[in-house]
């Protein structure tokens, strides 16, 4: 880990009064460098610092990232400093070297992703500003549970505390009463929201207490998300600043702390180059601010409690409520291969339909949560047995009624819903599997006075979660139906009612952290109900309805599933024991992808002893984009022995994941 430098003193005596910096181009001109020697007569020339600098026949933008002594070679003269962007903050720098070293990124490839797009771009200030509905300021006391965590807080050194709080025990009154104490002592807080969709209520939060609240996301457009950069960067007054990963390298220059709510997500994992962890960033970022990283979350990541208890940082428990009148829920598990429970519909069993009409009666909201979209997952004839695949990825259309169409999730790729079968021409097509779509047309069908409202993948950018979350949390939706956007994080007051199609639904997936998944997801969407004084109804339908992950879920028992899951991951030789490493090949043809993985594997296993290889086998999803995926994963007790074995994989025709979240 890159410790905190000091400035270097401009080397003195040098004849010819110039000053020498290494310089770093915001695009790769050579794999093996990441930075060349300038010199300039730029008298206050600093790392953090935009020049232009000569590559060859052109001219490049560079980024000064620290002053050197005259080399022994010759140099090339820097053409200008870029007045126009505010430098870097040292601190993202470091944050920026540290992340090319660790995860074995070109510095280019690392600074591009830390850097907004357009940088050097003319931006008009008239980018749009998100409004929020008003709400009154609200000044609450935090109860003995929160004041002592806020304490606990308060009295720990710089770095990383875990802060396990049961849903709805007041984490984000925590954030807001440290926020405050910071911005008063003149230093930024840095808020982490795994989801788009999540950024609309914590940034209402927020703005009851705090009237600078700068937001960034994806979904901005480049301009709106550079000016918001520009912004950070060009002022000295402290700020709360909200956002996804990305919002990990705004411009701050002193910067008190980084929360990151909901930190069992896996979003805060990026899934292209640098594939870094914003939990591993954060720290980094962190300490070359001295500040402070806060994890909150009802369902820590194994692996983070684990290193959290070895390590000996804080870990703060609120295992209380907020409110001290909160009722639980009644929770009714349905057993799905009981078909007498099922008597009304197939997929609705008679006690959530009854919940449903109850709480439409009362004028309640009903959540019902599955993690599947579309109308339904296979589409197959009847007769021979005939299924529709994605010609292009091989996987199973999933069926979209609403346009007619069946579509594949890779690769997006879609075509018209078939009416006969291409290979026996018999017209008994069938289409089996839930999904959300399916849900929704069900439904509105049942229940066809109610409003009812879908958030899933596939709404349309006008219909997202984000968009409506005041018609949500004012209760003009009856029914809310989506996937697992709708389980994070969300306070609805006006919800009284929760049910889970399928609560085992994703743990036959092939990876060591699916049963975790699942857990998360069951405790998250019980936490949804059970918030105030009013009676409320959990219904949770589950074919695996003994399974750990889903009794221990619903009863929101981290600690139990904790002890499961680390025996099985200690016994599996899975993280937090191992380190992993996922590589994978792509090619055009599966001949190819097979015998280059083939041969990956054994150049590795005749170089490296110590390390244990799986594979080489057919990725999850093996056909993406034209494209064949074969894999290969590498176990090893030290992570340097990981990015060792990374020197022999090819520049070209590979994907290499160093930590990665899941092996899917």
């Amino acid at each position: 880990m890159l410790i905190v430098a000091v400035r270097p003193t401009p080397p003195q005596g040098i004849m010819d009064d110039m000053r020498y910096f290494e310089v770093a181009p915001l695009k790769i001109v050579r794999a093996g460098a990441a930075s060349f020697t300038y010199h300039s007569d730029i008298e206050d020339l600093a790392p953090g610092d935009f020049v232009r600098i000569p590559i060859g026949k052109t001219i490049q933008l560079g980024l000064v990232i620290e002053a050197v002594s005259k080399p022994s070679y010759e140099t090339r003269g820097l053409e200008e400093r870029v007045a126009a962007i505010p430098p870097l903050p040292l601190p993202l720098i470091l944050t920026a070297r540290w992340m090319s070293e660790y995860y074995q990124t070109h510095l280019a490839i690392t600074l591009s992703t830390i850097l907004p797009r357009g940088l050097t771009k003319k931006r008009r200030a008239t980018a749009k500003v998100a409004v929020y509905p008003h709400r009154d300021r609200t000044h609450f006391l935090l109860n003995k549970y929160q004041q002592s965590a806020l304490t606990k807080i308060r009295k720990s050194t710089p770095g990383t505390i875990l802060v396990h709080g049961v849903t709805s025990s007041g984490k984000t009154a925590l954030y807001i009463n440290y926020a405050k104490e910071l911005i008063e002592s003149g230093r930024s807080v840095i808020v982490l929201v795994p989801e788009i969709a999540l950024t609309s209520q914590i940034v209402a939060e927020f703005l009851q207490h705090f009237d600078d609240v700068l937001l960034t996301h994806s979904a901005q457009t480049e301009a709106e998300r550079h000016l918001a950069w520009l912004s950070v960067a060009s002022t000295t007054r402290p700020q709360i600043i909200i956002g996804p990963r990305s919002a990990l390298f705004m411009p701050v220059r002193n910067l008190g702390a980084i929360i990151i709510d909901e930190a069992h997500e896996p979003s805060f994992k990026q899934d292209q180059s640098p594939r870094y962890s914003a939990l591993r960033v954060s720290s980094v970022l962190a300490q070359q601010h001295d500040a402070k990283v806060i994890q909150g979350t009802a369902t820590p990541l194994i692996s983070e409690y684990y290193l959290a208890e070895q390590s000996g940082r804080p870990i703060i428990h609120l295992h209380e409520r907020a409110r001290h009148d909160a009722t639980p829920p009644a929770v009714s598990l349905v057993d799905m291969t009981k078909k007498a429970q099922f008597t009304a519909h197939r997929f609705f069993s008679d006690e959530l339909l009854s919940a449903i009409r109850h709480s439409l009666d009362a004028h309640e909201q009903i959540l019902l949560y599955h993690n599947r979209r579309g109308s339904a997952s296979t589409t197959l004839c009847d007769s021979c047995g005939w299924s529709a695949n994605c010609p292009r990825c091989f996987v199973p259309y999933t069926l979209h009624a609403d346009t007619y169409q069946i579509r594949c999730h890779i690769c997006g790729n879609r075509d018209r819903v078939p009416t006969s079968c291409p290979e026996c021409d018999s017209t008994d097509i069938i289409h089996k599997g839930i999904g959300t779509k399916l849900i929704e047309t069900e439904i509105k069908r049942l229940f066809p006075t109610a409003r009812i409202a879908r958030f899933d993948g596939d709404v349309d950018n006008d219909a997202t979660l984000d968009k409506h979350y005041q018609d949500l949390y004012d209760g003009k939706i009856d029914i809310i139906i989506g996937t697992q956007v709708v389980a994070k994080g969300l306070d609805l007051p006006h919800l009284r009612t929760v049910g889970v199609i399928q609560a085992d639904a994703g743990l036959a997936l092939p990876d060591y952290t699916a049963s975790e998944r699942t857990f998360q997801l069951l405790a998250q969407v019980v936490g949804r109900v059970g918030r105030s004084h009013h009676q409320t109804q959990l219904v949770i339908q589950s074919y695996q309805s003994k399974h750990p992950a889903v009794t221990l879920g619903i009863a929101q028992d981290f600690h139990a599933y904790y002890d499961y899951a680390i025996k099985e991951r200690r016994q599996a030789h899975f993280p937090p024991f191992v380190h992993l490493l996922k590589l994978t090949c792509i090619y055009k043809s599966e001949a190819a992808a097979v015998r280059n993985a083939q041969n990956l594997a054994a150049t590795i296993k005749q170089q490296y002893g110590d390390i244990t290889i799986f594979g080489p086998t057919p990725s999850f999803y093996e056909r993406q984009h034209d494209t064949y995926r074969w894999q290969i994963v590498i176990k090893a007790s030290k992570r340097s022995l990981l990015i060792d074995a990374m020197q022999l994989v090819p520049a070209t025709h590979w994907q290499t994941d160093l930590d990665p979240y899941s092996l899917i």
